[in-house]
């Protein structure tokens, strides 16, 4: 598995065009039953930051749908560390740390920055998806297109 992005000042250095984060405020329907945030609602989290990634580049869903390939998760991990609850301030961040043929990896990471939390936040939780590049209309796996390879900042061969 890839290294995870850790929080802190590092994310800086990283490729621009690789990276992206969102900020968000846990709401009551963030919540499960026992007034922590679901499990499912971490996954939700990090789909929107790799589709609000992916729209910052021009790279939406119809974008990448004209150019013949959009991207289909194969695979999720997750790991929890320590639960959100309503209210705390969460910042979620994702690395695209692979793209090659048919596959992309992206690594996320979500951290509680409330005030009074470190610098770097609270880890909350780490995740890893394995996305596979299919033809959007046939369904079949597909290789990236020449152009997301360039818009996410991958040589291009």
């Amino acid at each position: 598995m890839s290294e995870l992005p850790e929080a802190h000042a590092d994310w800086d250095a990283l490729i621009p065009a690789r990276r992206f984060e969102v900020r968000l405020t846990v709401g009551p329907e963030d919540l499960d039953e026992l007034s922590h945030v679901n499990n499912v609602v971490y996954l939700t989290w990090c789909e929107r930051v790799a589709r609000a990634h992916a729209a910052s580049l021009g790279m939406d869903t119809p974008a990448l749908a004209a150019l013949g390939a959009v991207p289909v998760a194969r695979q999720h991990r997750i790991t929890y560390h320590v639960p959100a609850l309503r209210g705390d301030l969460v910042r979620v961040r994702t690395l695209l740390t692979e793209s090659a043929g048919l596959r992309s990896v992206r690594v996320y990471t979500i951290d509680r920055v409330n005030d009074g939390d470190p610098p770097q936040g609270v880890r909350l939780a780490e995740c890893r998806t394995d996305w596979v590049w299919v033809d959007p209309v046939s369904g079949r796996p597909k290789r990236t297109p020449a152009k997301v390879m360039e818009r996410f900042g991958f040589a291009v061969r």
